[in-house]
């Protein structure tokens, strides 16, 4: 059994819960979803404005990759506890704003004719550190508005919702780059994330932890002890970490393989990046059955194992005509991830202390996303030094690496995460 559950900082008490705004969870699903919605348009944009409007190199589109991401490594144990101090709302819309800014940057220094790709590099970097401090705060905000009962279900609704705006932004980003250009499509993600920060104005504000002298470091080991020391929860992190390597090099020698080497238009493009959205659709529609017929720690092996194998499919694409076996490899390793992501999100939100909670997914993410821009770079020197067809198969192979080492740590001599 886990600890104890009592009242975290951040969560209102029974009281608070009664005079709460009706339908809080939906206004922060709806908040969630436009600036989802937007971000999904912009992973296809942002490469192609390096690509087709500055002629950037594979390496060059790798780092505006990894710039993006290399703010997990730096900023994910502070936010841990910037969440715990600062009121989260204001915090978050706050971080919707400045997104907003630095991306409506881009589109008028294009229109004004200076846009540069240090300017994107820079625009890149910005929204990623907005992006940390956004996503650590949430994940201890929703705890706050939902019994710990219900959460399994609501990271479901969380994650099937990012999936429909995976498979929905890339398709809605080839209409609109094939409409507008590639710049124009960043107009979209800009406009996006400012409807985020009106709809979570209306949310209500939590309170901060009060103040206890405890210095910023010492707060940050204690999260770290407590999950490097956990049984459970220290490999899930590095299966986690081993997963996002591999996905983040995928992403970011996906469009530079299917536009450069097989010939996709932006429209062909968006479509194939499409079905990493519905296959994550329905591995968050079908996670919790999964997981309690086979058992939470069988679940996200099985399905982990499952998706790895069915990514190998993908490097078979070599044209536009064939571009459908890149499509279902990409699906069935969105499908594995996102139940194993469901599972283990989920146990770390109901098993750890309270008054840890935000210190443990910021602890979780500092090394898992981490990863996130070293797959990135990685991806790119494999595709400058080999090809990008053959880094491809290199990356599409290592999907196989996490669940093999999630089978044999400790957790795979069970059957349930516990």
């Amino acid at each position: 059994m886990g600890p104890t559950r009592t009242i975290p900082k951040h969560e209102p008490r029974d009281e608070d819960r009664k005079t709460s705004p009706p339908g809080v969870f939906w206004r922060y699903w709806a908040a969630a979803t436009v600036s989802g919605a937007g971000t999904a348009v912009t992973a296809l944009a942002l490469p192609l404005v390096a690509l087709t409007v500055l002629d950037a190199s594979a390496l060059k589109v790798a780092l505006l990759a990894a710039a993006g991401q290399v703010s997990w490594l730096l900023l994910s144990l502070p936010a841990g506890v910037v969440a715990q101090r600062v009121p989260l709302r204001r915090l978050q819309v706050a971080l919707d704003l400045a997104r907003f800014a630095a991306l409506g940057s881009l589109p008028l220094a294009w229109w004004l004719g200076t846009l540069t790709y240090a300017h994107l590099l820079l625009a890149a970097l910005v929204t990623g550190a907005a992006t940390v401090l956004f996503d650590i705060g949430n994940s201890t905000f929703l705890p706050a508005v939902v019994p710990a009962g219900q959460l399994a279900a609501r990271n479901s609704v969380m994650s099937g919702t990012h999936a429909v705006t995976d498979t929905g932004g890339p398709s809605l980003g080839g209409v609109l780059i094939g409409a507008t250009g590639p710049v124009g499509a960043l107009v979209v993600d800009a406009a996006s994330y400012l409807a985020s920060a009106v709809l979570l104005r209306t949310l209500p504000e939590t309170r901060p932890a009060p103040r206890t002298g405890e210095s910023a470091l010492r707060l940050m080991r204690e999260g770290w002890r407590y999950v490097t020391r956990h049984p459970v929860m220290r490999p899930c992190m590095i299966w986690a970490t081993a997963a996002n390597f591999v996905n983040a090099a995928l992403l970011a020698l996906t469009p530079l393989y299917l536009v450069r080497e097989a010939g996709l238009d932006p429209v062909q493009l968006g479509l194939v990046l499409a079905m990493d959205g519905v296959g994550a659709l329905a591995g968050a529609a079908v996670a919790v059955r999964v997981t309690t017929r086979l058992g939470t720690a069988r679940g996200v092996i099985v399905a982990d194992l499952a998706g790895g194998a069915l990514l190998l499919l993908a490097p078979l694409t070599t044209s536009a005509q064939d571009a459908y076996w890149f499509a279902l490899g990409n699906a069935g390793f969105a499908f594995g991830s996102v139940i194993g992501s469901i599972t283990t999100r989920t146990y770390r939100q109901t098993q750890s202390p309270p008054d840890l909670l935000s210190r443990v997914m910021a602890t979780v993410r500092f090394v898992s996303w981490g990863a996130l821009p070293l797959g990135a770079l990685t991806a790119g020197l494999l595709a400058t030094w080999t090809g990008a067809h053959a880094a491809l198969w290199v990356v599409c192979a290592a999907a196989l690496l996490p669940g093999l080492y999630l089978l044999s740590s400790g957790v795979g001599r069970h059957r349930d995460l516990a």
